[in-house]
Protein backbone atom coordinates (compact mmCIF):
# COMPACT_ATOMS: atom_id res chain seq x y z
CA UNK A 1 0.00 0.00 0.00
CA UNK A 2 2.91 2.37 0.63
CA UNK A 3 4.48 1.84 -2.59
CA UNK A 4 1.32 2.49 -4.23
CA UNK A 5 1.05 5.88 -2.52
CA UNK A 6 4.51 6.56 -3.06
CA UNK A 7 4.15 5.56 -6.82
CA UNK A 8 0.59 7.72 -7.00
CA UNK A 9 2.93 10.99 -5.54
CA UNK A 10 5.02 10.19 -7.90
CA UNK A 11 2.91 10.20 -10.80
CA UNK A 12 1.14 13.57 -9.17
CA UNK A 13 4.40 15.58 -9.20
CA UNK A 14 4.93 13.95 -13.25
CA UNK A 15 1.74 15.50 -13.86
CA UNK A 16 2.27 19.03 -12.23
CA UNK A 17 5.91 18.89 -13.65
CA UNK A 18 4.77 18.06 -17.43
CA UNK A 19 1.67 20.82 -17.09
CA UNK A 20 4.19 23.07 -15.94
CA UNK A 21 6.87 22.58 -18.63
CA UNK A 22 3.68 22.97 -21.33
CA UNK A 23 2.54 26.19 -20.01
CA UNK A 24 5.92 27.31 -19.77
CA UNK A 25 6.82 26.36 -23.34
CA UNK A 26 3.73 28.02 -24.29
CA UNK A 27 4.73 31.47 -26.27
CA UNK A 28 3.24 34.78 -24.85
CA UNK A 29 0.96 35.34 -27.50
CA UNK A 30 -0.75 31.74 -27.13
CA UNK A 31 -0.85 32.48 -23.69
CA UNK A 32 -2.80 35.58 -24.07
CA UNK A 33 -5.18 33.38 -26.66
CA UNK A 34 -6.05 30.87 -24.38
CA UNK A 35 -7.34 33.72 -22.10
CA UNK A 36 -9.80 34.93 -25.12
CA UNK A 37 -13.28 32.97 -23.94
CA UNK A 38 -14.56 33.10 -27.62
CA UNK A 39 -11.61 31.38 -28.76
CA UNK A 40 -13.14 27.45 -29.05
CA UNK A 41 -9.73 26.25 -30.32
CA UNK A 42 -6.47 27.87 -31.95
CA UNK A 43 -4.03 25.84 -34.01
CA UNK A 44 -0.23 26.82 -35.21
CA UNK A 45 0.31 27.41 -38.95
CA UNK A 46 3.97 27.71 -40.58
CA UNK A 47 4.70 31.26 -41.69
CA UNK A 48 7.50 32.53 -43.52
CA UNK A 49 6.64 36.06 -42.99
CA UNK A 50 5.80 36.08 -39.61
CA UNK A 51 7.43 34.78 -36.36
CA UNK A 52 3.78 33.10 -35.21
CA UNK A 53 0.85 32.00 -37.29
CA UNK A 54 -2.20 30.93 -35.60
CA UNK A 55 -5.67 29.63 -37.02
CA UNK A 56 -8.56 30.16 -34.34
CA UNK A 57 -12.22 29.83 -33.85
CA UNK A 58 -14.31 32.63 -32.62
CA UNK A 59 -17.80 31.56 -31.43
CA UNK A 60 -20.35 33.96 -32.87
CA UNK A 61 -23.76 35.05 -32.60
CA UNK A 62 -25.88 34.34 -35.78
CA UNK A 63 -27.70 37.47 -34.51
CA UNK A 64 -25.99 39.87 -32.58
CA UNK A 65 -28.98 41.38 -31.34
CA UNK A 66 -30.50 38.13 -30.04
CA UNK A 67 -27.55 36.09 -28.95
CA UNK A 68 -30.13 33.54 -28.27
CA UNK A 69 -31.03 32.33 -32.05
CA UNK A 70 -27.49 30.15 -31.88
CA UNK A 71 -24.09 31.03 -32.94
CA UNK A 72 -21.48 29.55 -35.25
CA UNK A 73 -17.70 29.33 -35.47
CA UNK A 74 -15.75 31.96 -37.50
CA UNK A 75 -12.38 31.36 -38.59
CA UNK A 76 -9.70 34.14 -37.58
CA UNK A 77 -5.63 33.77 -38.65
CA UNK A 78 -3.83 35.68 -36.03
CA UNK A 79 -0.39 36.55 -37.88
CA UNK A 80 2.31 37.72 -35.10
CA UNK A 81 4.55 40.39 -35.15
CA UNK A 82 5.16 41.95 -32.12
CA UNK A 83 3.08 43.58 -29.19
CA UNK A 84 4.09 47.00 -29.74
CA UNK A 85 3.52 47.08 -33.46
CA UNK A 86 0.35 48.32 -35.26
CA UNK A 87 -2.15 45.88 -36.45
CA UNK A 88 -4.14 45.29 -39.69
CA UNK A 89 -7.61 43.60 -39.72
CA UNK A 90 -8.05 42.48 -42.44
CA UNK A 91 -11.97 42.49 -43.26
CA UNK A 92 -12.11 39.85 -45.89
CA UNK A 93 -15.69 39.77 -48.06
CA UNK A 94 -15.33 35.69 -48.74
CA UNK A 95 -13.51 32.89 -47.62
CA UNK A 96 -10.04 33.04 -45.44
CA UNK A 97 -8.42 30.00 -46.65
CA UNK A 98 -5.40 31.51 -48.94
CA UNK A 99 -4.27 33.51 -46.31
CA UNK A 100 -3.45 29.49 -44.42
CA UNK A 101 -0.26 30.13 -47.08
CA UNK A 102 2.70 30.14 -44.92
CA UNK A 103 4.14 32.51 -47.60
CA UNK A 104 0.79 35.05 -47.46
CA UNK A 105 1.43 38.69 -46.03
CA UNK A 106 -1.61 41.34 -46.81
CA UNK A 107 -0.10 44.10 -48.73
CA UNK A 108 -0.41 46.78 -45.79
CA UNK A 109 1.09 44.48 -43.01
CA UNK A 110 4.07 44.30 -44.85
CA UNK A 111 4.43 47.94 -45.39
CA UNK A 112 4.24 48.68 -41.81
CA UNK A 113 5.65 45.50 -40.11
CA UNK A 114 2.26 44.94 -38.94
CA UNK A 115 0.30 42.10 -36.89
CA UNK A 116 -2.34 41.34 -38.90
CA UNK A 117 -5.89 39.11 -38.03
CA UNK A 118 -7.52 37.99 -40.64
CA UNK A 119 -11.05 37.79 -40.27
CA UNK A 120 -13.08 34.89 -42.38
CA UNK A 121 -16.52 36.38 -44.01
CA UNK A 122 -19.55 34.68 -42.53
CA UNK A 123 -21.02 31.95 -43.84
CA UNK A 124 -18.45 31.37 -46.09
CA UNK A 125 -16.12 28.24 -46.21
CA UNK A 126 -15.14 27.16 -42.48
CA UNK A 127 -17.21 30.23 -41.09
CA UNK A 128 -20.63 29.02 -42.28
CA UNK A 129 -23.45 28.20 -40.20
CA UNK A 130 -25.39 24.80 -40.19
CA UNK A 131 -28.00 25.14 -40.90
CA UNK A 132 -27.60 28.10 -43.31
CA UNK A 133 -30.42 30.23 -42.31
CA UNK A 134 -30.05 33.03 -44.58
CA UNK A 135 -31.70 35.77 -42.62
CA UNK A 136 -28.63 35.81 -40.23
CA UNK A 137 -26.34 36.87 -43.59
CA UNK A 138 -26.43 40.82 -43.13
CA UNK A 139 -23.95 44.05 -43.54
CA UNK A 140 -25.06 44.54 -40.01
CA UNK A 141 -23.95 41.08 -38.61
CA UNK A 142 -21.41 41.03 -40.64
CA UNK A 143 -19.85 44.54 -38.84
CA UNK A 144 -20.46 42.96 -35.34
CA UNK A 145 -18.47 39.62 -36.12
CA UNK A 146 -15.56 42.41 -36.89
CA UNK A 147 -16.40 44.60 -33.89
CA UNK A 148 -16.49 41.45 -31.34
CA UNK A 149 -12.89 40.50 -32.91
CA UNK A 150 -11.38 43.47 -32.54
CA UNK A 151 -12.64 43.93 -28.79
CA UNK A 152 -10.80 40.20 -27.97
CA UNK A 153 -7.62 41.48 -29.49
CA UNK A 154 -7.49 44.82 -28.46
CA UNK A 155 -5.99 43.98 -25.31
CA UNK A 156 -2.87 41.87 -26.23
CA UNK A 157 -2.68 44.40 -29.66
CA UNK A 158 -3.48 47.72 -27.69
CA UNK A 159 -1.77 50.19 -30.57
CA UNK A 160 -3.12 51.55 -33.54
CA UNK A 161 -5.54 49.78 -35.88
CA UNK A 162 -6.47 49.57 -39.39
CA UNK A 163 -8.53 48.04 -41.24
CA UNK A 164 -8.63 46.83 -45.14
CA UNK A 165 -10.10 44.90 -47.49
CA UNK A 166 -10.36 44.06 -51.36
CA UNK A 167 -13.26 44.58 -53.30
CA UNK A 168 -16.08 42.78 -50.99
CA UNK A 169 -13.62 42.77 -48.51
CA UNK A 170 -13.26 46.74 -49.43
CA UNK A 171 -17.10 46.90 -48.72
CA UNK A 172 -16.66 45.43 -45.92
CA UNK A 173 -14.02 48.04 -44.61
CA UNK A 174 -16.45 50.80 -45.38
CA UNK A 175 -19.61 49.36 -43.84
CA UNK A 176 -17.41 48.48 -40.58
CA UNK A 177 -16.41 52.04 -40.20
CA UNK A 178 -19.61 53.31 -40.59
CA UNK A 179 -21.11 50.83 -38.04
CA UNK A 180 -18.20 51.50 -35.69
CA UNK A 181 -16.56 54.23 -36.35
CA UNK A 182 -14.33 54.70 -33.67
CA UNK A 183 -13.07 50.84 -33.57
CA UNK A 184 -9.94 51.14 -36.21
CA UNK A 185 -7.95 54.42 -36.67
CA UNK A 186 -7.03 53.44 -39.98
CA UNK A 187 -9.89 52.10 -42.62
CA UNK A 188 -8.15 51.07 -45.95
CA UNK A 189 -10.54 49.48 -48.43
CA UNK A 190 -9.19 48.59 -52.33
CA UNK A 191 -11.55 49.10 -55.16
CA UNK A 192 -14.52 48.98 -52.86
CA UNK A 193 -17.88 49.65 -54.89
CA UNK A 194 -20.93 51.57 -53.36
CA UNK A 195 -23.87 50.09 -54.67
CA UNK A 196 -27.22 51.59 -54.81
CA UNK A 197 -29.41 48.48 -56.21
CA UNK A 198 -29.16 44.91 -57.26
CA UNK A 199 -28.44 46.57 -60.95
CA UNK A 200 -26.70 49.79 -59.96
CA UNK A 201 -27.41 51.52 -63.74
CA UNK A 202 -23.86 53.06 -63.05
CA UNK A 203 -21.69 50.38 -64.91
CA UNK A 204 -23.08 49.87 -68.47
CA UNK A 205 -23.22 53.77 -69.03
CA UNK A 206 -19.24 53.58 -67.56
CA UNK A 207 -18.13 50.89 -69.83
CA UNK A 208 -19.24 52.81 -72.87
CA UNK A 209 -16.59 55.46 -71.77
CA UNK A 210 -13.77 53.53 -70.80
CA UNK A 211 -10.54 53.52 -72.43
CA UNK A 212 -10.39 54.50 -76.31
CA UNK A 213 -12.99 53.73 -78.73
CA UNK A 214 -10.80 51.90 -80.44
CA UNK A 215 -10.19 49.27 -77.31
CA UNK A 216 -14.51 49.28 -76.87
CA UNK A 217 -14.79 48.70 -80.37
CA UNK A 218 -12.19 45.42 -80.67
CA UNK A 219 -14.63 44.03 -77.51
CA UNK A 220 -17.73 44.85 -79.23
CA UNK A 221 -16.46 43.18 -82.20
CA UNK A 222 -15.54 39.93 -80.76
CA UNK A 223 -18.44 39.68 -78.54
CA UNK A 224 -20.34 39.67 -81.91
CA UNK A 225 -18.13 37.55 -83.70
CA UNK A 226 -19.24 35.14 -80.88
CA UNK A 227 -22.74 35.21 -81.32
CA UNK A 228 -22.58 35.34 -84.89
CA UNK A 229 -20.70 32.05 -84.50
CA UNK A 230 -23.20 30.44 -81.81
CA UNK A 231 -23.79 28.00 -84.56
CA UNK A 232 -20.42 26.26 -84.20
CA UNK A 233 -19.55 27.24 -80.87
CA UNK A 234 -22.94 26.00 -79.11
CA UNK A 235 -22.57 22.74 -79.05
CA UNK A 236 -18.71 23.13 -78.19
CA UNK A 237 -19.90 25.42 -75.37
CA UNK A 238 -22.48 22.42 -74.10
CA UNK A 239 -19.61 19.73 -73.85
CA UNK A 240 -17.31 21.99 -72.20
CA UNK A 241 -20.27 22.50 -69.35
CA UNK A 242 -20.85 18.95 -69.41
CA UNK A 243 -17.41 18.03 -68.98
CA UNK A 244 -16.92 20.34 -66.49
CA UNK A 245 -20.43 18.97 -64.37
CA UNK A 246 -21.75 23.12 -64.55
CA UNK A 247 -25.34 23.13 -63.72
CA UNK A 248 -27.43 26.03 -64.32
CA UNK A 249 -30.90 27.51 -64.01
CA UNK A 250 -31.20 28.72 -67.22
CA UNK A 251 -30.76 26.80 -70.37
CA UNK A 252 -27.19 26.43 -71.86
CA UNK A 253 -28.09 28.85 -74.94
CA UNK A 254 -28.81 31.34 -72.48
CA UNK A 255 -25.83 31.11 -70.21
CA UNK A 256 -23.57 30.95 -73.68
CA UNK A 257 -25.81 34.59 -74.36
CA UNK A 258 -24.60 36.24 -70.58
CA UNK A 259 -21.22 34.89 -71.02
CA UNK A 260 -20.71 37.11 -73.89
CA UNK A 261 -22.10 39.37 -72.07
CA UNK A 262 -20.72 39.51 -69.11
CA UNK A 263 -16.99 39.27 -70.86
CA UNK A 264 -16.19 42.92 -71.21
CA UNK A 265 -16.94 43.69 -67.71
CA UNK A 266 -14.54 41.09 -67.05
CA UNK A 267 -12.02 41.70 -68.91
CA UNK A 268 -11.93 45.31 -67.99
CA UNK A 269 -12.08 44.22 -63.82
CA UNK A 270 -9.11 42.35 -64.31
CA UNK A 271 -7.15 44.24 -66.70
CA UNK A 272 -6.25 42.08 -69.52
CA UNK A 273 -4.87 43.23 -72.55
CA UNK A 274 -7.25 44.36 -74.97
CA UNK A 275 -4.62 43.20 -77.35
CA UNK A 276 -4.92 39.72 -76.44
CA UNK A 277 -8.39 39.65 -77.79
CA UNK A 278 -8.21 37.04 -81.30
CA UNK A 279 -9.14 39.05 -84.63
CA UNK A 280 -12.44 38.54 -85.93
CA UNK A 281 -11.24 36.30 -88.56
CA UNK A 282 -9.55 33.90 -85.73
CA UNK A 283 -10.34 30.01 -85.90
CA UNK A 284 -13.35 28.98 -83.85
CA UNK A 285 -10.45 27.24 -81.45
CA UNK A 286 -9.27 30.78 -80.79
CA UNK A 287 -12.39 32.11 -80.37
CA UNK A 288 -13.82 29.81 -78.13
CA UNK A 289 -10.52 29.04 -75.74
CA UNK A 290 -10.37 33.20 -75.02
CA UNK A 291 -13.89 33.42 -74.35
CA UNK A 292 -13.42 31.22 -71.69
CA UNK A 293 -10.39 32.37 -70.50
CA UNK A 294 -11.96 36.03 -69.74
CA UNK A 295 -15.86 34.73 -68.99
CA UNK A 296 -15.70 31.54 -68.11
CA UNK A 297 -19.92 29.63 -68.00
CA UNK A 298 -18.47 28.54 -64.25
CA UNK A 299 -19.79 31.80 -62.35
CA UNK A 300 -23.57 31.56 -63.43
CA UNK A 301 -23.44 27.83 -61.98
CA UNK A 302 -26.43 27.16 -59.99
CA UNK A 303 -25.43 26.38 -56.04
CA UNK A 304 -22.54 28.24 -56.59
CA UNK A 305 -19.73 28.30 -54.07
CA UNK A 306 -19.68 31.86 -53.89
CA UNK A 307 -23.55 31.97 -53.21
CA UNK A 308 -23.50 33.70 -50.03
CA UNK A 309 -21.74 36.87 -52.04
CA UNK A 310 -24.88 36.53 -54.63
CA UNK A 311 -27.19 36.57 -51.41
CA UNK A 312 -25.74 39.72 -50.36
CA UNK A 313 -25.25 41.26 -53.74
CA UNK A 314 -28.91 40.80 -53.83
CA UNK A 315 -30.07 41.67 -50.61
CA UNK A 316 -28.06 45.02 -49.64
CA UNK A 317 -24.83 45.30 -51.55
CA UNK A 318 -25.66 45.62 -54.91
CA UNK A 319 -24.58 44.56 -57.92
CA UNK A 320 -24.46 45.96 -61.80
CA UNK A 321 -26.57 44.58 -64.88
CA UNK A 322 -25.62 44.46 -68.76
CA UNK A 323 -26.07 46.45 -72.07
CA UNK A 324 -28.19 44.33 -74.53
CA UNK A 325 -28.67 46.60 -76.91
CA UNK A 326 -25.71 46.23 -79.10
CA UNK A 327 -26.16 42.57 -79.13
CA UNK A 328 -30.50 42.25 -79.22
CA UNK A 329 -30.66 40.86 -82.73
CA UNK A 330 -28.08 37.65 -81.61
CA UNK A 331 -29.72 37.14 -78.41
CA UNK A 332 -31.73 34.20 -77.63
CA UNK A 333 -32.52 36.26 -74.07
CA UNK A 334 -35.33 38.87 -74.05
CA UNK A 335 -33.89 40.36 -70.87
CA UNK A 336 -31.16 40.45 -68.85
CA UNK A 337 -33.32 42.08 -66.31
CA UNK A 338 -33.12 40.27 -62.76
CA UNK A 339 -30.62 38.06 -64.00
CA UNK A 340 -29.08 37.75 -60.44
CA UNK A 341 -31.91 36.03 -58.74
CA UNK A 342 -33.30 34.27 -62.01
CA UNK A 343 -29.58 32.61 -62.59
CA UNK A 344 -27.62 33.06 -58.95
CA UNK A 345 -29.71 33.19 -55.89
CA UNK A 346 -31.04 29.87 -53.91
CA UNK A 347 -34.76 28.68 -55.38
CA UNK A 348 -36.47 30.16 -51.59
CA UNK A 349 -34.34 33.58 -52.37
CA UNK A 350 -35.09 34.69 -55.86
CA UNK A 351 -37.76 37.09 -55.45
CA UNK A 352 -36.01 38.69 -52.55
CA UNK A 353 -36.07 42.61 -52.39
CA UNK A 354 -33.16 45.08 -52.08
CA UNK A 355 -32.86 46.90 -49.23
CA UNK A 356 -31.22 50.80 -49.90
CA UNK A 357 -30.78 50.92 -45.86
CA UNK A 358 -27.27 50.24 -46.03
CA UNK A 359 -26.15 52.04 -49.08
CA UNK A 360 -27.95 55.43 -47.71
CA UNK A 361 -26.70 54.34 -44.33
CA UNK A 362 -23.18 54.60 -45.55
CA UNK A 363 -23.34 57.30 -48.04
CA UNK A 364 -24.76 59.65 -45.29
CA UNK A 365 -21.94 58.88 -42.93
CA UNK A 366 -19.42 59.44 -45.39
CA UNK A 367 -20.95 62.81 -46.54
CA UNK A 368 -21.18 63.63 -42.86
CA UNK A 369 -17.80 63.02 -40.89
CA UNK A 370 -14.24 62.68 -42.17
CA UNK A 371 -12.81 59.50 -41.04
CA UNK A 372 -9.53 58.70 -41.57
CA UNK A 373 -9.77 56.56 -44.63
CA UNK A 374 -7.94 55.92 -48.17
CA UNK A 375 -9.71 54.14 -50.82
CA UNK A 376 -7.80 52.88 -53.87
CA UNK A 377 -9.41 52.51 -57.07
CA UNK A 378 -8.09 51.39 -60.92
CA UNK A 379 -9.47 53.68 -63.31
CA UNK A 380 -10.55 51.21 -65.93
CA UNK A 381 -11.96 48.74 -63.13
CA UNK A 382 -15.98 48.63 -64.32
CA UNK A 383 -16.64 48.50 -60.12
CA UNK A 384 -15.03 52.08 -59.89
CA UNK A 385 -18.59 53.22 -61.73
CA UNK A 386 -19.98 52.56 -58.16
CA UNK A 387 -16.94 53.87 -56.10
CA UNK A 388 -16.85 56.73 -53.76
CA UNK A 389 -14.98 59.15 -56.36
CA UNK A 390 -17.43 61.72 -55.78
CA UNK A 391 -16.01 62.61 -52.34
CA UNK A 392 -14.50 66.10 -52.22
CA UNK A 393 -13.66 68.40 -49.88
CA UNK A 394 -12.28 66.11 -47.11
CA UNK A 395 -9.45 66.49 -45.13
CA UNK A 396 -9.21 63.07 -44.21
CA UNK A 397 -10.63 61.10 -46.40
CA UNK A 398 -8.34 60.74 -49.86
CA UNK A 399 -9.73 58.85 -53.14
CA UNK A 400 -6.64 57.73 -55.47
CA UNK A 401 -7.25 55.79 -58.60
CA UNK A 402 -4.63 53.87 -60.53
CA UNK A 403 -4.54 55.34 -63.54
CA UNK A 404 -5.16 52.56 -66.39
CA UNK A 405 -5.91 50.48 -63.32
CA UNK A 406 -8.20 47.41 -62.55
CA UNK A 407 -9.11 45.60 -59.89
CA UNK A 408 -5.56 44.64 -59.16
CA UNK A 409 -5.49 48.60 -57.93
CA UNK A 410 -3.26 48.57 -54.73
CA UNK A 411 -1.29 51.30 -52.86
CA UNK A 412 2.04 49.48 -54.44
CA UNK A 413 0.53 49.97 -58.20
CA UNK A 414 0.08 53.96 -57.29
CA UNK A 415 2.18 56.09 -59.43
CA UNK A 416 4.76 56.34 -57.27
CA UNK A 417 4.16 60.38 -56.39
CA UNK A 418 0.47 59.17 -54.91
CA UNK A 419 2.40 55.62 -53.80
CA UNK A 420 4.38 58.17 -51.40
CA UNK A 421 1.18 60.48 -50.44
CA UNK A 422 -0.82 57.52 -49.35
CA UNK A 423 1.91 55.91 -47.01
CA UNK A 424 3.05 59.38 -45.59
CA UNK A 425 -0.64 59.94 -44.67
CA UNK A 426 -0.86 56.56 -43.05
CA UNK A 427 2.43 56.75 -41.21
CA UNK A 428 2.01 60.23 -40.13
CA UNK A 429 -2.05 58.83 -39.09
CA UNK A 430 0.26 55.84 -37.22
CA UNK A 431 2.22 58.19 -34.47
Amino acid sequence: MKNLRNCYAAFLLFALLFVSATAWAQTDLQQKLSQISAITETRPLESTRFSEKYVTYFNQPLDHDHPEKGSFRQRVIVSHVGFDRPTVIVTEGYGAAYALNPKYREELSELLDANMIFVEYRYFLESTPEPKDWQYLTAENSADDLHAVRNAFKSIYPGKWIATGISKGGQTTLLYRTFYPDDVDISVPYVAPLCYAAEDGRHEPFLKKVSTPQDRKRIEDFQLEVLKRKATLLPRFEKYCDEKGLKFRAPVEEIYDYCVLEYSFALWQWGSPVNSIPATTAPDDEIFAHLLDISNPDYFIADSPTASFFVQAARELGYYGYDTKPFKKYLSIQSSKAYLHRLMLPEELKDMPFDKTLSKKITEFLKKNDPRMIFIYGQNDPWTAAGVTWLKGKKNIHVFVEPGGSHRARISTLPEAEKKQAMELINEWLK
